[in-house]
C-alpha cells in the first residue's frame, strides 16, 4: 500500500503550497512533487485597465519582489511606444533595480534559509525560526537584517517607495537625482561594502559546514539542467537591460535572442494538479531549465566586477562549471549581493548619473515586451494595446515558473535522501522544504490564466474512497 507524507504548509517561501510524497510497501520513493494552490490572475486582472497603469498595478502582484514587476511593466511600455530613456534614467533604473535585489537575497539567505544554515535542517521546528537565529548567532542576524535595510533604503530613495515603487514610467524616470542624495547613497553603499567583510566568510562557513553534516547535498542534490539569463553584448551579467541567453548542460550557448523573441524559444503549458504553468525551452526539442542566480553566474562570460569574479571562481572550484548543485544557489545569491553593492558603486560614479531623465511617449497600438532578471529569475512582461491606450492581453512569465520542474525533481532528490527509507521523523522533512527554499520561490507572482484548471475531488470515510468526480 502507497503510503503518502504531506508538508502543507511548505513553510518560510513566498505564498502557499503543498508537498506529496508517497512512498511504497518498502518505504521507497514512488513519486514526490510541489503542489502550488494559490491563484492571483494577474493576466486577466490587467486586461481593460490603461496601460500606463501597468508599472503600478504590476507591482501590486506581491509585496516581496514589487520592483521587478514595475521596471519589467515600464520596459513592456517602452517597447510598446517605440522609445529608448536617456542613459540617466537607465542607470536610476538599475540603481533602484540593485537595491530590491540586495533586500531580496539577504531576506532568502538570513530570514528563509537562515534557520536552516545557522540551526541544521534536523533542528527543533519551534527553534527553526529567524528568532532563533538571533539567539544563536545575534552578529550575524544583525548584519544581515542591516544588509537588506540598506538594499531597501536604495530601493526606497530612487523608487520613491520601498514596497511599491512609483518613479519609474514609460520612457525613463520621473525625477532627476541631486548631488545630496547622491552622497547618502554612496553612504549606504559604503556601509553595504563594509558588512560584506564579515558576512561572506560567515554565510560561506555556514554552507560548507551543512555540505559536510549531509553529504548527500553535495553528492545527490544535482539538477542538471539548461540556463537562461540576461547578458550585455560582450557577454557581461546584466539584470535589467541586455539579451537573453541559453545554455545548455554542459554550458554551451544554444541561443540568443531579445525579449520579443521569447515566445520563440519558451513553451509555457497547464499542469493539470497545480495552478502554476510550467516553463519549457526549445532548441532541438524540449528542455527543462533554470533562472535565478545559479543560472545567471553559469552562463555570464564575465560579471564584471572584481570581487564578485573572485567569489564565482570558487563556488566552481568546489564542483563543476557550469554548476547543477541546488545548494549552490545559496551560494549564488551571495556572489550577486557582492556584485549589486559593487555594482551600486560603480553607477554613483558615473557622470551620465545627472542627465536628462524620460523622454515623452505615446501609445500607438501594439505589443510590447520587456524584461529583466527578477531575484529569482528572468521575468516577462507581454502587452497587446490598443489604439486607444488600453491593455487588451497580458501574459506574464514569472520566474519561479520557470524553475517548477527542478523545484519537484529537487523535492524528489530531498525525499530518496531524507525521508525514503527512514523512519519517521518530522525534523527530517525539512530538508524536503529546505531543498525548495534553496529555488526562493515566489508564488505569489506565480500568475495563472483563470479556466480550465482540471480537478478531482475524493470523498472518503474511515479511510475508504466512498465518491470521486471532478472535470
Amino acid at each position: 500500500m502507497t503510503k503518502t507524507i504531506k508538508i502543507d504548509p511548505v513553510t518560510r517561501i513566498e505564498g502557499h503550497a503543498r508537498v506529496f510524497i508517497n512512498l511504497d510497501d518498502q518505504g521507497e520513493l514512488e513519486s514526490a512533487g510541489l503542489v502550488v494552490n494559490e491563484l492571483r490572475g494577474f493576466e486577466k486582472i490587467l486586461v481593460g485597465m490603461e496601460a500606463d497603469r501597468m508599472p503600478h498595478i504590476t507591482a501590486r502582484i506581491c509585496g516581496v519582489c514589487p520592483t521587478a514587476h514595475h521596471l519589467a511593466a515600464c520596459k513592456a511600455l517602452d517597447d510598446a511606444c517605440g522609445v529608448t530613456p536617456p542613459p540617466a534614467a537607465t542607470l536610476l533604473r538599475e540603481l533602484m533595480y540593485l537595491g530590491h535585489l540586495i533586500h531580496s537575497h539577504a531576506l532568502s539567505i538570513f530570514v528563509l534559509q537562515g534557520p536552516d544554515l545557522v540551526l541544521g535542517v534536523d533542528a527543533d521546528p519551534a527553534e527553526r525560526n529567524v528568532v532563533g537565529v538571533v539567539k544563536a548567532q545575534p552578529e550575524l542576524a544583525k548584519l544581515g537584517l542591516g544588509i537588506r535595510t540598506l538594499g531597501q533604503r536604495i530601493n526606497e530613495m530612487v523608487g520613491g517607495r520601498g514596497t511599491h515603487p512609483v518613479t519609474s514610467v514609460a520612457g525613463g524616470i520621473a525625477f532627476v537625482i541631486d548631488r545630496e542624495k547622491q552622497r547618502i547613497l554612496a553612504g549606504w553603499v559604503e556601509e553595504a561594502e563594509r558588512m560584506l567583510e564579515k558576512i561572506v566568510p560567515a554565510v560561506k562557513s555556514l554552507l560548507f559546514k551543512m555540505l559536510d553534516q549531509h553529504p548527500a547535498m553535495k553528492e545527490k542534490w544535482l539538477v542538471p539542467s539548461w540556463g537562461l539569463g540576461t547578458v550585455l553584448e560582450d557577454g557581461t551579467l546584466s539584470l535589467t537591460s541586455g539579451k537573453l541567453r541559453l545554455i545548455d548542460e554542459q554550458g554551451k550557448s544554444r541561443a540568443e535572442f531579445q525579449a520579443r523573441e521569447y515566445d520563440q524559444y519558451l513553451v509555457e503549458s497547464v499542469v493539470e494538479w497545480s495552478y502554476m504553468k510550467k516553463v519549457a525551452c526549445q532548441v532541438e526539442g524540449l528542455h527543462d531549465y533554470r533562472v535565478g542566480p545559479l543560472a545567471r553566474i553559469n552562463l555570464a562570460g564575465r560579471l564584471g566586477t572584481e570581487r564578485a569574479e573572485a567569489e564565482r571562481t570558487e563556488l566552481f572550484k568546489l564542483g563543476r562549471s557550469p554548476s547543477h548543485s541546488t545548494l549552490m544557489q545559496t551560494y549564488a545569491k551571495l556572489i550577486e549581493i557582492i556584485w549589486a553593492v559593487e555594482r551600486a558603486g560603480i553607477i554613483l560614479r558615473d557622470p551620465e548619473l545627472f542627465g536628462e531623465t524620460r523622454v515623452p511617449v505615446k501609445f500607438r497600438g501594439g505589443r510590447g515586451v520587456g524584461h529583466l532578471e527578477a531575484p529569482r529569475g528572468t521575468l516577462f512582461h507581454d502587452y497587446e494595446i490598443d489604439e486607444g491606450g488600453i491593455v487588451r492581453a497580458a501574459n506574464l512569465i514569472i520566474a519561479t515558473q520557470q524553475n517548477y520542474a527542478l523545484i519537484n525533481s529537487s523535492v524528489e532528490q530531498a525525499a530518496r535522501s531524507h525521508v525514503a527509507g527512514r523512519t519517521d521523523d518530522a525534523a527530517l522533512l525539512n530538508a524536503v522544504e529546505f531543498g525548495i527554499r534553496c529555488y526562493d520561490p515566489c508564488l505569489a507572482c506565480a500568475t495563472h490564466l483563470l479556466g480550465g484548471m482540471a480537478m478531482q475531488v475524493v470523498i472518503t470515510r474511515g479511510g475508504e474512497t466512498v465518491r470521486t468526480f471532478g472535470r
